[in-house]
C-alpha cells in the first residue's frame, strides 16, 4: 500500500468530512449540538491539539453550521495557525474571570436556544453542570475515530515506519551491561529526529515518540519502566518496545528479544506466545466480534498451561492517540469492521522467567487484516549476537 511519505497535517476537505458525519450522527440521535472537551476529540475534529489546563477549551458543533470554539483568548492565535477547515472563535478573557466574563458564559451565548447538547462519557462535571439539563452523554466522535478515512490509514503507516526505525535503534543498542537509560535515549532521539526533519512544523503537541527495552529483571511486569539504570544481562526474554504519536497518529511496535541465548526455561513460553498470536490474526477479520477473538486466544493460552500468567486484553486501538477504543478483549463486543487499526499482543508472564509479548500495529482491510509493523519476529532473528 502505497502511503504519503511525510506525516503531514490533514487539509479540510479531510476535516470537513469528519464534520459532516458528526452531523448526520446528530440528527439520528435527535441533538441540536454536541459539546466536546476531550482534546483528543478536539483535536480529530479541527486539528489542535491542546492539554487540559484550568483554562477550559470547548468545542461546540451545531447540527448545522460551523463548529464554535470557546477558548482563552490567549490561545486564539495557536488556535488559527494549527486549525483545520471552517471554524468560528468564541474567545474569553481569562480564568478566573468576573461574573459574566468566563468561558460559562461564552458557551451559554453560543448555545442560546439549544434544546439538547450531546456531551462525552468522560465530560467533566463542571462542563455538564453549566450545560443544566440539556445534556445526553453520546459516543458519536468516538465511533467515527474507530473507521479510518485512507488519510489517516497513510499517516498510520508512517507512524509505523518511526516506530521501526525505533525500535531497530533500540535493539542495535541493548548489549549486555547496557543500561536501560542509555538505549532509551539513543533510540527515541533517532525517532524524533526522524520526525522533526521529515516535516519542521510538526505539532509538539500531537507527537510523542518513545523507544524503550525492558530487561529481563523486570519484562514479567510489563508496564514497569520506574528503573532505566538496569542493565541487560546475557539471555533474557527482554522486550523492547517503540511506541507513541507522529503528529498525530499513533502506532507501536514491540519484540521480545534474547541476547546471545535462549534460556531453556524461555523457549515454550515463547512458543506459545507466537501460537496466541497467530491465531489472533486469523481471527481478526471483518465481521468477527472484538470479544470472540480474545476469548479464543485466552483459551489457546489457559490450555497451554498460563491461565494465572494473563495480564492483558489481545490488543487496543489506534487513532488520533498510541492507546484507545475499540479493544481485541472479552466484553466488547462490537464488529470488527474494515479501517479498524489495533495492536495484535497476548502475552505470557511468568515471574521466575520473564514476560513474553511481540506488539504490531495491524489495519483491518476489507478482506482480513495487514500487518503495518512487519519487524523480524521469529526467535532465531531475535536472538540477538553480542
Amino acid at each position: 500500500m502505497s502511503y504519503d511519505p511525510i506525516c503531514t497535517p490533514p487539509e479540510a476537505p479531510e476535516i470537513n468530512a469528519r464534520r459532516i458525519k458528526a452531523q448526520a450522527a446528530l440528527a439520528e440521535a435527535g441533538l441540536d449540538a454536541l459539546v466536546l472537551f476531550n482534546p483528543d476529540n478536539i483535536f480529530y475534529m479541527t486539528n489542535f491539539a491542546n492539554f487540559v489546563h484550568e483554562r477550559p477549551f470547548v468545542l461546540i458543533l451545531p447540527a448545522k453550521g460551523d463548529p464554535v470554539f470557546v477558548m482563552p483568548r490567549l490561545e486564539e492565535p495557536h488556535v488559527r495557525i494549527r486549525s483545520v477547515g471552517a471554524l468560528e472563535f468564541a474567545p474569553y478573557f481569562e480564568f478566573p474571570a468576573p461574573e459574566g466574563g468566563g468561558w460559562d458564559t461564552k458557551l451559554q451565548e453560543v448555545l442560546s436556544g439549544v434544546a439538547s447538547v450531546g456531551i462525552e462519557a468522560d465530560c467533566p462535571r463542571f462542563l455538564s453542570d453549566a450545560l443544566e439539563g440539556r445534556e445526553t452523554v453520546c459516543q458519536i466522535i468516538e465511533d467515527l475515530r474507530a473507521i479510518k478515512s485512507p488519510w489517516e490509514i497513510s499517516r498510520h503507516h508512517y507512524s509505523c515506519d518511526v516506530m521501526m526505525l525505533g525500535l531497530e535503534e533500540l535493539l542495535t543498542q541493548c548489549k549486555p551491561g547496557v543500561l536501560a537509560m542509555t538505549a532509551y535515549g539513543a533510540a527515541s532521539a533517532k525517532m524524533t529526529q526522524k520526525m522533526f526533519s521529515d516535516l519542521p512544523t510538526a505539532n509538539i503537541f500531537s507527537t510523542d515518540l518513545k523507544a524503550g527495552a525492558q530487561p529481563q529483571k523486570i519484562t514479567h511486569d510489563p508496564h514497569n519502566f520506574t528503573d532505566f539504570f538496569i542493565p541487560f544481562t546475557e539471555g533474557g526474554p527482554h522486550v523492547a518496545l517503540a511506541a507513541g504519536r507522529a503528529n498525530g497518529y499513533g502506532a507501536e511496535v514491540e519484540r521480545t528479544f534474547f541476547l546471545d541465548h535462549v534460556p531453556e526455561a524461555a523457549k515454550r513460553p515463547f512458543d506459545v506466545m507466537m501460537e496466541a498470536r497467530a491465531l489472533a490474526y486469523d481471527l481478526a477479520v471483518p465481521g468477527a466480534i472484538m470479544h470472540d477473538v480474545d476469548a479464543a486466544v485466552n483459551a489457546l493460552l489457559r490450555k497451554a498451561g498460563y491461565r494465572d500468567n494473563l495480564l492483558h486484553r489481545t490488543g487496543h486501538g489506534f487513532g488520533v492517540t498510541g492507546h484507545e477504543g475499540p479493544f481485541l478483549a472479552e466484553g466488547d463486543m462490537r464488529e470488527i469492521r474494515p479501517g479498524m487499526v489495533f495492536s495484535i499482543e497476548p502475552g505470557i508472564y511468568l515471574p521466575e522467567v520473564g514476560g513474553f509479548r511481540h506488539s504490531d500495529t495491524v489495519l483491518i482491510t476489507e478482506t482480513g487484516n495487514h500487518n503495518m509493523t512487519p519487524y523480524p519476529d521469529t526467535l532465531q532473528s531475535l536472538t540477538l549476537a553480542i
